[in-house]
């Protein structure tokens, strides 16, 4: 269809005629839509009262409704359940009951389900469930379609298990005996099967011997081989139920048989359900009864049936816990060579096949060779049973690191760290040196797989694999972790675009970075961080810091952390994006508990103004909302005490204060031995020789030494004017006042020079400040200069007078 374009119309003839075309067509693809829409008789047929109550509304739907409509109602039968059981018993479910004989597949799902939620929730008796409801589920269980069949099979076993014994023997296992014949159908007998299973549980064992063995052994002698494969995987619950005894005498005969079945899926549920079972057998039924099959099985799986590979690589590790301590050497080395093959399957190009073959390889084949791998590297940990002799698969170890499939690699990360170390420190390689000589390719394998992983677009294995391989400095050297692993670590924290896998980067970093005991490359390190991460132009880059930092505090110790990072992380309050400063806030909590006073005190000085500075300059609303929260926050936190420091703090502040009074001490000794002596010496040169003149000068001298005195005295010029501060607090909340004055005055901790003085003498806060002791002392000069002065006046009158 052509386009309509609007924009520029051209009513020519022919354009006409174009246009009528397209509207003709848009008419043709609307038709379907108007023949979907319902008829005022179908709308009013689909139309219920809305005065009826919900019980009446759910009969008259189930009654002359559409399938929807009753399909609907079925759905809904646990909540009426729930309102009005009695009424939903005696009313809707007769009716449910009638409607489900020729309901469809949707309805017959949905009832299967409903009436499973009905049982869960126990909004009726068992007693009575049962009454109402197992009939229902019983005359359902064989329906001809097999989707509905399992469904109410998967209600009946749920119901089973609560249903009291005698009404399952009645009910249920009494009618089997019928049900389990051959003349039956084939899904009756398959449900048959599956019952059988379920009820050995829930009898004695010698009712199952007597009522159920006998039913079991007709099952897995029938002639389809689906119901052999069915009942031979219920031997397993069978054999639960009837214990050890039974089982030697009546079950593994049967398994013995089915191991033998001429069908694949018989024989394949014979092996899974011996493996299943090895606990119950003993050491002599082990040897000479299921290592013979298990060793057949194996054999024939590459020769003649590869579809029963993926099941036997998957219960491999379980069938050779089960099973050690009986092998010979040779049979140690069969199993090995075993896995050994199957963990390269599909992977080696096979004598005499061409390129051309191997493109015949059908997909599901290569599906399924992948799966044995993945199996394989599931199963590994298995290998601690080679004890010493674990050096014997180092090569399948790195094939699988180095596997195409991301699944197989996803099989072997969830147990890499136990492996790593099985197989480095295993058997009598346990030396530091020997680590890496034990596998010589491992390092390369595991720089392989996280770049396959790094790669590929399934993010989770990246993530797990960064996880896992915070193990290696167990593993490996700490030089090979920091030139091979270290520095790819913080690139993909600088590159990665997934958060989960950046935040895991970052933590396998902190851990080399906390075993490294290189100093040159811890401080390298530490400043990378600092300058890419926390300096970065990025925003992202700075966040990632910020969860860095995180994992620098649980990793480390406190005076680590305050040492390195504690400022660095403090500078981002003055970040550009609101959302770096957000984190932030989040973070000073554990930032604060990194403190220790008083040994930390000028760092807690530092992150007492930066949260000031917020609360003052913040701008953005929602970065302020954190700030107030954390701030109360903060302020609930107890810091830690170094009791130590503190001693020691307290000892040298004592000591300080003892030197302070005594130079203060010693200085008012001398000013006053100083005076007595100049007022001697006034005395004496008046009493002699000394004229008027040179009294006179020696005043002037006085006076000009106490204006000396004065001048050294003065305030800083930044405040001299201390008496025009304003009598409020500053934005930091803190003010002093300055002793010694005429009047109070209010000292303003904003100015950045006083308040680097004051954080200079915060170890003295029983002291004055050095302003403060500049005021007393220019005041007792002045006193002191005084008394000199009224002294020698008084000695001139008195030799006047006497003249």
């Amino acid at each position: 269809m052509r386009p309509i374009i609007f924009s520029k119309m051209d009513f020519s003839h022919s354009s006409l005629f174009g246009y009528i075309e397209d509207l003709q067509e848009l008419t043709i693809i609307e038709r379907p839509v108007r023949r979907s829409l319902k008829t005022p008789e179908e709308i009013e047929r689909l139309t219920v009262d809305e005065d009826l109550s919900d019980i009446e509304r759910a009969v008259y739907l189930l009654s002359s409704g559409q399938d929807i409509q009753g399909t609907s109602v079925v759905a809904n039968l646990p909540v009426l359940m729930r309102q009005n059981p009695a009424e939903t018993l005696r009313r809707v479910l007769p009716k449910i009951r009638e409607v489900l004989h020729v309901a469809g597949v949707e309805m017959q799902l949905t009832a299967a389900v409903s009436f499973l939620t009905v049982l869960q929730e126990e909004s009726v008796s068992i007693h009575t469930y049962s009454h109402s409801f197992l009939h229902i589920i019983l005359q359902n269980l064989e329906h001809r379609d097999a989707g509905v069949s399992n469904a109410w099979l998967e209600t009946l076993l749920a119901v089973i298990e609560a249903l009291p014994k005698e009404t399952v023997r009645h009910e249920i296992l009494n009618p089997l005996v019928s049900k389990a014949q051959l003349s039956q159908t084939l899904q009756s007998r398959l449900v048959s099967c599956k019952i059988m299973g379920k009820v050995a549980n829930k009898f004695e064992a010698h009712i199952v011997k007597r009522e159920v063995l006998p039913l079991v052994k007709s099952l897995c002698q029938d002639v389809e081989f689906e119901v052999r494969a069915c009942m031979c995987r219920q031997l397993e619950h069978v054999a639960r139920g009837i214990g050890a005894e039974l089982t030697k005498t009546v079950v593994l005969p049967e398994l013995v048989e089915l191991a033998r079945d001429e069908g694949s899926s018989v024989r394949l549920a014979a092996f899974e359900t011996l493996v299943n079972l090895l606990d119950m057998f003993d050491a002599d039924d082990r040897s000479q009864t299921v290592l013979p099959l298990v060793k057949a099985f194996c054999e024939k799986s590459f020769k003649t049936d590869e579809s029963i590979l993926v099941s036997l690589s998957f219960h491999l590790g379980k069938l050779c816990t089960g099973l050690y301590g009986i092998f010979t050497p040779e049979q140690h080395l069969r199993f090995l060579e075993f896995y050994k093959k199957l963990s390269t399957l599909g992977l080696q190009q096979e004598n005499g096949h061409n390129d051309n073959q191997l493109h015949l390889q059908t997909l599901e084949q290569e599906k399924k060779y992948i799966s044995v791998r993945k199996n394989c590297a599931y199963n590994f940990p298995v290998a601690k049973l080679l004890n010493s002799d674990v050096y014997t698969i180092h090569k399948e170890l790195v094939t699988l690191l180095q596997d195409e499939s991301l699944e197989v690699l996803d099989a072997l990360v969830g147990h890499l760290p136990e492996i790593l170390e099985l197989m480095t420190n295993g058997g009598e390689n346990n030396g530091s040196e020997s680590k890496l000589l034990s596998i010589p390719d491992l390092i390369p394998a595991l720089t392989t797989a996280e770049q396959r992983a790094a790669t590929s677009l399934k993010w989770r294995t990246h993530e797990k694999l960064l996880q896992k391989y915070a193990c290696l400095p167990h593993i490996i050297s700490s030089d090979q972790i920091y030139y091979r692993f270290l520095h790819r670590m913080l690139t993909i924290i600088l590159t990665n675009n997934v958060l989960p896998v950046q935040k895991a980067a970052a933590r396998t970093l902190c851990v080399y970075l906390r075993y490294n005991r290189k100093q040159e490359q811890r401080h390298e390190v530490i400043q990378k961080l600092i300058e890419q991460l926390g300096q970065g132009k990025s925003y992202w880059n700075r966040l990632r810091f910020l969860d860095t930092c995180e994992f620098i505090m649980e990793l480390f110790s406190k005076s680590f952390f305050c040492k390195y990072f504690f400022l660095p992380v403090l500078e981002l309050t003055h970040d550009p994006v609101a959302n770096v400063r957000m984190k932030l806030c989040c973070l000073l909590p554990k930032v604060k508990s990194t403190l220790k006073i008083p040994t930390d005190k000028h760092l807690l000085q530092q992150l007492e103004l930066c949260i000031r500075n917020l609360l003052c300059q913040e701008k953005d609303k929602d970065v302020l909302t954190i700030v107030k929260r954390t701030v109360l926050e903060l302020d609930r936190m107890e810091i830690s005490v170094d009791a130590e420091q503190l001693e020691k703090e307290k000892q040298k502040n004592e000591g300080r204060s003892t030197n302070i009074n005594d130079k203060m001490f010693e200085k008012k000794r001398r000013d006053s031995k100083t005076s007595s002596v100049l007022a001697k010496s006034i005395n004496l040169s008046i009493s002699g020789s000394s004229s008027g003149t040179s009294a006179g000068k020696e005043e002037k001298k006085s006076k000009l030494v106490r204006s000396q005195s004065f001048s050294t005295q003065v305030l800083h010029p930044k405040y001299s004017n201390i008496d025009k501060c304003p009598n409020k607090s500053s934005a930091t909340g803190y003010t002093s006042s300055v002793p010694g004055m005429g009047k109070s005055c209010m000292l303003s901790f904003s100015d950045d020079s006083f308040r680097a003085h004051a954080a200079g003498n915060s170890g003295n806060a029983a002291f004055p400040s050095s302003s403060s002791r500049s005021l007393f002392n220019s005041a007792d000069q002045k006193s002191n200069a005084n008394k000199e002065s009224q002294s020698r006046k008084m000695s001139i009158k008195n030799r006047k007078s006497n003249s």
